[in-house]
């Protein structure tokens, strides 16, 4: 993939990702202002709801307060016709009459009793009342003789009469709900409504519209608050709702009733919070396979090119010592040389160190490969550290001689003794000190250490060379990596050394890590467990 398709294959994925989630956003605040918005709904209903139970409880206890104060008196009232109706009626074929007649009747009660926590109330109260009677007189009545006041005709009695009486209910409700209306107005709200009595009508209604949180409640009157709320009522803006309380007939109020609810937000996310929780969830596993995503890529690119460099230093690695052993075998060929025992052997002696440093290179690369598949037996003896150190030291001592460079060594660990495969640890050593050398620009300057630490030995392999950068150090380990160095490839290898030196430690449980500073030199320092 080249990099104008990567580049671009990163940005569409990164631009479904932020549009995913902000459609989730978009989602979960569409569904929370819905949810406010029914919350509003519900609550402004029950307010009103309530508001409207406090006012009728009030206005049948009135009511009833009355009825029970005239059934008290035992008296029977003072009547006096207040409007009277007659009509007559002639039937021209049978010449029978219809007389009816209608009286309405006020009756005044004189009441005095306890009336709305007031003693000694006296109460006039004026009831209406209609006695209707019908008369049929069946041919022979005279309408001109007809005496009103006893209703006969002549002398003469009915056919057929119908007697009808009963209140009027109509002039009693609104006589009773002017006198309510303009007597409970004088009242203080205290006199009117108690605070169980509001706090329980809410719960009651709460309830029933599934709204499910605290609330706090308060009665104001033209926005002075009064002694009706709750203890912690607090007016909090778009969390509290108002509606007015005992309104007249003029639908006119002095007081309000006020509802807030502190937990209002809390309350509505709730119900999202399960689909939230999925959508997020879904939401974390797409970032998490994005991100995965993206960093496949790039390894798989970072791994491209490592392999690229890698088949490129395995090229000039296997290049010079090939080239050694084609030129060698060229010189044998020649009759001037093969007739020289001394050059022949020499150039033989060269063509088996070339073919031993080829063999050492495929060696590595295999042991890596069997390192990664867990196929790698390692057989571990007890062995003196300080003794595998200066068996290391043989295979570079000639290399950094011949380079004027010095190894000094300083094994001061008392317990020395260690449970490792000796071969595979001495490569361990080689190649650790094999770097310091090719690693040193000058005459490599080496020095070894051994020293303890509780139940460990720490081994420190220490080069004055050209060091490594921060970036460069933390992927030492790292399988085929090489610091970068442009063009040059004045120093040789594949990657694998030093991976192959963390994988061999963590197969003796123990502990490598690398410290270094540009052009000042590196340090290595192995950490193993000892045994007595």
């Amino acid at each position: 993939m080249n990099k104008f398709r990567f580049k671009f294959l990163v940005i569409i994925m990164s631009l479904s990702l932020i549009g995913i989630i902000l459609v989730q956003l978009h989602w979960i605040n569409t569904s929370y202002q819905n949810n406010e918005t029914q919350f509003k709904h519900h609550v402004t209903q029950v307010i009103s709801l309530v508001a409207d139970k406090i006012q009728d409880k009030e206005k049948l206890d009135f009511y009833k307060r009355i009825i029970d104060l005239k059934n008290q008196t035992g008296k029977y009232p003072d009547k006096k016709d207040f409007k009277e109706f007659y009509l007559v009626e002639r039937d021209s074929r049978t010449n029978d009459e219809i007389i009816y007649s209608s009286s309405i009747v006020l009756e005044d009660y004189n009441l005095k009793g306890n009336f709305f926590n007031k003693k000694d109330a006296n109460v006039s109260y004026k009831n209406f009342s209609a006695d209707r009677k019908t008369e049929v007189y069946k041919g022979k009545s005279n309408v001109d003789n007809l005496d009103l006041d006893n209703s006969f005709v002549d002398g003469q009695s009915p056919d057929e009469t119908i007697n009808k009486q009963g209140g009027v209910g109509f002039l009693d409700k609104a006589s009773l709900e002017l006198a309510y209306n303009d007597l409970v107005a004088t009242y203080p709200i205290e006199d009117r409504v108690t605070k169980e009595l509001i706090e329980s009508l809410l719960k009651q209604e709460l309830n029933q519209n599934e709204i499910d949180t605290d609330f706090q409640f308060a009665i104001f009157s033209n926005g002075l608050s009064t002694s009706i709320k709750s203890d912690k009522f607090k007016y909090i803006e778009g969390k509290t709702f108002v509606t007015p309380l005992f309104e007249d007939l003029d639908h006119n109020s002095k007081y309000q009733l006020y509802i807030s609810f502190p937990e209002k937000s809390k309350f509505l996310f709730s119900d999202l919070l399960p689909f939230v929780l999925i959508s997020l969830l879904f939401t974390f596993v797409i970032i998490a396979a994005y991100f995965s995503a993206i960093k496949q890529l790039i390894l798989q690119r970072q791994i491209s090119e490592i392999k690229t460099d890698f088949i490129n230093n395995m090229t000039h690695e296997f290049k010079t010592p090939i080239a050694t052993i084609n030129l060698a075998l060229d010189a044998i060929k020649n009759p001037k040389v093969i007739s020289d025992t001394e050059k022949v052997t020499r150039y033989l002696q060269m063509i088996r160190d070339e073919n031993k440093r080829m063999h050492a290179q495929i060696e590595n690369i295999l042991r890596i490969s069997k390192l990664d598949k867990k196929e790698l037996d390692l057989q571990k003896d007890r062995f003196d550290v300080n003794e595998i150190i200066e068996a290391a030291l043989d295979h570079v001592y000639l290399i950094v001689e011949d380079r004027g460079g010095e190894v000094d060594t300083y094994l001061k660990a008392n317990n020395s003794f260690v449970l490792v495969n000796q071969m595979h640890f001495t490569n361990v050593l080689v190649n650790i000190l094999d770097n310091a050398t090719k690693y040193s620009p000058d005459a490599p300057k080496i020095e070894v250490s051994t020293e303890n630490a509780k139940n460990f030995i720490l081994i420190k392999i220490k080069d004055h060379g050209s060091g490594m950068s921060k970036a460069a150090l933390k992927r030492v380990f790292e399988k085929f990596y090489r610091e970068h160095t442009g063009d040059l490839h004045n120093v040789k290898g594949h990657g694998l050394g030093l991976s192959y030196v963390k994988q061999i430690i963590d197969e003796h449980n123990g502990q490598v890590y690398a410290e270094s500073e540009k052009g000042k030199g590196s340090t290595f320092t192995i950490k193993l467990p000892t045994i007595e």
